[in-house]
């Protein structure tokens, strides 16, 4: 997969800027606050949904204007059969366009020529694996972020996963307002049918593609931590189910549900976690040792998906320089070289790594809003 075009309109500091990235490595510099990381989060916006900095309304429009605007355009490999408005080129590839303008409270998107009606449809699209300062949080931080991880990678190789998926949040939000409304049992019953039938093939689908990363991860763990000796990714569903069914377990949650307001069971309720040999859990993580496994997993994730569609997502390392040290960013440069995938790295300046390796790449310089370089306008 690989961005051609790239255009942002008043995101954080940015009036206009446009990329046309190389195919391979792209290096964006530029000073602490000067918007290069903006970069990134445009195309994470358009992969997520959101920024890895937090939501839309958290500051990513710039300040007096309406909204945000990204477009994408990118060459991904075609299936054999395309049926949406994408084009299709004698050489097996297809170009898509993406566009995405979002106020913060309200959105609206276009994907191949073609309105959107949910924002999953455009973050089922564009596939793009994001590492950041903040990446540490998918091994230490909440549950929330891990099940995006499982379910980003979902949206990707389960082609009924989406719907699915949909189906099991709306079958929550309305069993939540009932039981708000402190409703008789006899009404939650066909919500907890729905939500039975949705959330145990949800679930099924969760565990299988951490089954599907565990052997990736392990490898690569290995190989960028091996300090924290063997490790395992188990899943926690989000109720026993090794003794109960979903809708059992929620009839036997139901009375203490109707009390707190909300369902305390089921696949929204999930987790996974990870088990290491050479360390007791981990809050005994480092800091360093933290990053370094998030980065395993998420590389393990860009491999996995790469093994589905016969190519690499687009990969984004923000701030590399000061997340790994020089042996480690020689090692995660020449990995993604070797595995052929477009990578955008940012950083005040060139990564030591890169001074130690004869490869090319294409630069971009970012100042005062303007982003300079091959094609910076």
């Amino acid at each position: 997969m690989q961005v051609m075009r790239l255009d942002i309109r008043q995101l954080r500091r940015f009036d206009h800027v446009q990329l046309r990235p190389g195919p391979s490595l792209n290096l964006i510099t530029g000073d602490n606050g000067a918007g290069k990381t903006s970069v990134l989060e445009a195309l994470h916006l358009m992969a997520y949904g959101r920024s890895f900095r937090g939501r839309v309304r958290d500051g990513l429009v710039r300040a007096d204007q309406a909204a945000l605007e990204v477009f994408v355009e990118w060459r991904e490999q075609a299936p054999s059969l395309p049926s949406d408005g994408s084009s299709t080129s004698s050489s097996g590839y297809r170009t898509r366009k993406a566009g995405l303008r979002h106020s913060g409270q309200s959105w609206s998107g276009r994907l191949d020529g073609a309105n959107v009606e949910y924002l999953g449809e455009l973050c089922a699209a564009l596939a793009v694996v994001t590492f950041e300062p903040g990446s540490h949080a998918l091994v230490t931080g909440a549950a929330e972020i891990r099940r995006r991880y499982l379910d980003w990678g979902l949206f990707h190789v389960e082609q009924d996963f989406l719907s699915l998926w949909r189906r099991y949040s709306r079958a929550l939000k309305q069993r939540n307002a009932l039981l708000k409304a402190r409703v008789g049992h006899s009404q939650l019953d066909t919500w907890d049918h729905e939500l039975a039938s949705a959330g145990e093939p949800l679930g099924q689908h969760r565990q299988a593609y951490l089954d599907a990363l565990q052997p990736g991860f392990q490898a690569l763990a290995a190989d960028m931590a091996p300090a924290l000796g063997e490790t395992r990714l188990d899943y926690q569903p989000g109720w026993r189910r090794d003794e109960w069914s979903l809708l059992d377990a929620l009839l036997l949650a139901r009375d203490r549900d109707l009390q707190s307001g909300f369902t305390s069971v089921g696949p929204h309720r999930a987790d996974w976690r990870i088990h290491f040999g050479g360390v007791p859990g981990r809050e005994a993580l480092s800091r360093g040792q933290a990053k370094l496994t998030a980065l395993a997993a998420l590389f393990a994730q860009a491999g996995h998906y790469a093994r589905a569609h016969g190519e690499w997502p687009v990969i984004a390392l923000d701030d590399l320089a000061s997340e790994l040290d020089r042996n480690h960013q020689q090692r995660v440069i020449q990995r993604l070289l070797d595995s052929g995938a477009q990578v955008f790295i940012t950083g005040t300046e060139s990564p030591p790594a890169l001074a130690d390796m004869a490869v090319g790449f294409t630069r971009f310089h970012v100042e005062h809003g303007l982003v300079s370089g091959p094609a910076g306008v």
